[in-house]
């Protein structure tokens, strides 16, 4: 390693995004973990990431809230929040903080204000970064999974592997035999049609065929979304012929992943959800509406099918995938993979 575990005592990592660019990350900080596991590992992130914190205990041991910089979408910036952030920050004397955020563009200058010992991460040709030795160019291909591995390997921490996590506790399983849904191991579909961003959400009439056709072959249909995609999973309810179960906003993010591991398929926009279908191995349909397939879609093809929607809009073939498929699970000959 570049940085000797003895030198190494508390590491903070900067990633102040949304669910499924955490768990993309999710590979990459096992590897830390297990480099230094003596380490104090501090999450900067938003702050809906306290409960995946408190998932992932094993990997991380706190969050501290980051409240935003300019440049940064995720979140409206505060300067009076980030002025009170930053003395917090450098009282901390991290010894290294590690910036997972994205290329370095924006935040790599002001990482710099932490005060760690060290800094590390992505740079781009033509921005600021520190020069030690402990910055990588940022790859612009390959699995977002893939290139958080490569940044811990320029750093000389070995791969753990890239397979996604996603830890299920028994309480998941407790709120979703709560809602007595009524439904069988295997024997249903989750559709998961909201995303972040309209521009991101395949229309709702090409979710509810394929609801249909699910249900036509024996699968029960169960609506997923948080309560302000209700909307959404309602236009999907409404336009399918054949009934649906409508689970949306009524479940925490733990009990969606109960209901996704015991699902015969999700059939998502390419969203958190699709990040924990694949971490569970639960076939899926995902429908890419960003233009980067190869970089958010699971990399497993043959248990999870990615369309490029902006490339072929065509619905016809996103049929085939999901016929191909549902007959796959129907004839014992589709398994999961991991």
């Amino acid at each position: 390693m570049k940085l000797p575990s003895g030198q190494i005592k508390k590491i903070a990592v900067f990633r102040a995004l949304q669910l499924g660019d955490m768990l993309c990350a999710i590979p990459a900080i096992h590897a830390l973990r297990n480099a230094y596991p003596n380490a104090e590992i501090t999450l900067l992130g938003l702050p809906w990431a306290k409960w995946m914190v408190e998932r992932f205990d094993n990997y991380f041991d706190r969050l501290i809230h980051f409240p935003g910089f300019p440049g940064l979408p995720e979140q409206v910036f505060n300067p009076i929040a980030f002025a009170e952030f930053l003395p917090l920050i450098q009282r901390e004397q991290f010894d290294l903080a590690l910036q997972m955020q994205g290329n370095g563009s924006i935040v790599n200058s002001m990482i710099e204000l932490f005060g760690a010992k060290y800094t590390a991460g992505y740079q781009i040709e033509g921005h600021y970064a520190r020069d030690n030795n402990l910055f990588m160019s940022y790859p612009n291909e390959g699995s977002e999974i893939d290139r958080h591995i490569a940044l811990m390997e320029f750093l000389g921490i070995p791969s753990q592997g890239n397979a996604l996590e996603f830890p299920i506790n028994a309480m998941d399983f407790q709120e979703l035999d709560y809602l007595a849904l009524s439904i069988e191991k295997g024997r249903y579909v989750c559709i998961h049609p909201g995303s972040r961003g309209a521009w991101r959400q395949w229309p709702t009439e090409h979710f509810a065929s394929l609801g249909d056709f699910c249900y036509e072959k024996g699968y029960k249909i169960i609506v997923t979304g948080t309560k302000d995609e209700a909307h959404i999973a309602n236009e999907v309810i409404e336009q399918m012929s054949n009934e649906a179960i409508d689970a949306t906003g009524k479940t925490s993010i733990g009990a969606v992943a109960a209901l996704i591991k015991d699902s015969a398929l999700l059939i998502s926009n390419c969203t958190g959800v699709s990040h924990i279908a694949a971490a569970l191995k639960t076939p899926s349909i995902v429908i890419s509406m960003d233009g980067e397939p190869e970089r958010w879609g699971p990399i497993n093809k043959q248990l999870h099918r990615t369309i490029n929607w902006l490339q072929s809009p065509n619905f016809d073939e996103v049929f085939r995938e999901t016929a191909y498929l549902v007959n796959q699970l129907d004839s014992g000959v589709l398994l999961p993979q991991g």
